[in-house]
């Protein structure tokens, strides 16, 4: 077994050199595109743009911004970037600062080392921890960023406020040797982006004016909006100048890659968990079908193509996310009031995620004449709507709206059970059919059977081919007033002694 490294010496006769943090990371990278490994995983969407350029800047060992709009996995990129540093670094033990042994840069490091000399007892730091994120808001000061002097420490220990043992460090020196995250650059006063200078150019600090200076280590990524970072912004243009690469990002740009996203963000496996006794709370199964997701991630489509809704602010791919998981709480609801154990959302259930809807977006001035609930029932409306032309496309429909034409009506809310559902629409000819065109498997559990069948008729409502109210369910659709036929204007006429040439039409 091997001795571990504990003290200078040890780390010298290992052979260990140190590399700057930049360095590191590209060598890590560089031997993972050696080897075929996947690039941040958990990243979909983004292969053939973001991150070749994310690459890119790596090998060029460029501090980056990311700019995008919210929701773009910005943040969690920069999280992806502590893959590239190595498992652990030995730096000295108790440093603020995380020195090297073997270059350390604060006086009190350098001190011990030369008191101790190879005996210096050393530590080991894992990748994580190299890792620091700070939320730009325009109450941070130079201090929480940077530094202050600590007259108290220099009372104490009787030292000019100058010397470099009086200080007390911030956020960026304590990142010393790994990656300085800040998120919304732009929010971040101006004063404090003027600090930024001298680390992305020449690499060192100084605090309060004191010609104290500490030649960190660092990699500095960022985050912001696009809006913001332009001349015209909140950023300030010598800082602009002085980020290596600036990356776009953006929203998943196929359907498909939306799901995938939202498959593996959101929480719809639901498996019974245990109450404090340690029985199973329910055994219920959850089982969403694929034209239920699909409709929730056309909404998000709709919602960011539509002119109502703020181009600016954007639509977070948080709102498939939280209204897939509130379409399946919907559908757990009715499930367990009805005695059912298995689970099926329904397209109808998206309206019970209104409250999640709502809050995702932000509206235009036309948005706001109608209100944000109704915007959001057009959008499930035409998210539906296209979902359900793309799978039955050629399906012949007539006979189910010529059901409705003659008076049927069907009374269905979203607690309905399946088994009702079923009962209740096996008189509406042709609609079992249609509802097998969902991908309905031979002998389908009644609640896959009752989704598809709901599916049918949200997307005949879409179609504008039946009606549908909260109160009364489904109904004919309501036809526009028929223009009368000129024989019937001339017994109108007639019956009113309008005369002819004075004829006015009756809708």
């Amino acid at each position: 077994m091997a001795v571990p490294i504990q003290t200078l010496g040890d780390l010298r006769r290992s052979g260990f050199r140190s590399r700057p943090v930049k360095q590191e990371i590209r060598d890590n990278l560089v031997r993972k595109l050696q080897a075929g490994e996947r690039l941040f995983p958990g990243i979909i969407g983004y292969d053939e743009t973001v991150i070749p350029q994310l690459v890119n800047a790596v090998l060029s060992r460029h501090n980056f911004i990311l700019l995008g709009l919210r929701g773009q996995a910005k943040s969690r990129i920069l999280r992806a970037m502590v893959d590239l540093l190595d498992e652990r670094i030995p730096v000295v033990s108790g440093c603020e600062i995380h020195d090297d042994p073997l270059a350390p840069l604060c006086a009190s490091c350098r001190a011990r080392l030369a008191a101790d000399g190879d005996n210096l007892p050393i530590g080991w730091l894992a990748r994580e921890a190299r890792y620091v994120e700070k939320l730009a808001t325009p109450d941070v000061t130079i201090a929480d960023m940077l530094g202050d002097i600590d007259p108290i420490r220099a009372a104490r220990a009787g030292l000019n406020l100058s010397d470099e043992l009086t200080l007390h460090y911030g956020l960026l020196p304590r990142a010393n040797r790994g990656i300085f995250a800040i998120n919304e650059l732009p929010d971040l006063a101006g004063k404090i982006q003027v600090g930024l200078f001298n680390i992305l150019q020449e690499g060192d600090v100084q605090i309060k004016g004191y010609p104290v200076r500490l030649r960190l280590d660092v990699m500095l990524v960022f985050t912001a909006n696009p809006e913001d970072y332009t001349a015209r912004g909140k950023i300030i243009t010598p800082l602009k100048d002085r980020i290596g690469s600036e990356i776009r990002t953006h929203y998943p740009a196929t359907r498909q890659h939306g799901m995938e996203i939202t498959r593996q963000e959101a929480w719809t496996d639901r498996t019974a968990g245990t109450d404090g006794a340690g029985r199973a709370a329910n055994d219920s199964r959850v089982e969403v079908p694929a034209y239920v997701r699909e409709v929730v991630e056309e909404l998000a489509f709709q919602a960011r193509g539509d002119r109502k809704i703020d181009k600016r602010s954007g639509v977070s791919q948080r709102l498939p996310i939280s209204t897939i998981e509130l379409v399946v709480s919907n559908a757990e609801r009715r499930a367990l009031a009805n005695g059912e154990t298995l689970v099926v959302p329904r397209v109808t259930d998206l309206y019970a995620a209104l409250p999640s809807i709502t809050g995702k977006f932000e509206l235009e001035y036309e948005g706001e004449l109608r209100g944000a609930e109704a915007i959001a029932r057009d959008l499930i409306r035409s998210a539906v709507g296209n979902i359900f032309t793309g799978m039955f496309d050629g399906a012949d429909t007539r006979t189910v709206v010529e059901w409705f034409d003659l008076g049927g009506t069907l009374p269905l809310a979203d607690s309905t059970s399946a088994a009702d559902v079923i009962a209740q629409t096996r008189g509406v000819q042709g609609l079992g059919e249609l509802a097998q065109r969902a991908g309905l498997a031979p002998g389908a559990a009644a609640p896959l059977v009752a989704s598809a069948i709901d599916f049918v008729l949200e997307g005949l409502y879409a179609q504008k081919k039946i009606s549908r109210s909260d109160d009364r369910g489904y109904s004919a659709a309501e036809s526009a007033p028929r223009r009368p036929t000129r024989r019937e204007e001339q017994t109108m006429d007639e019956e009113i002694r309008i005369p002819s040439g004075k004829k006015k039409y009756y809708n």
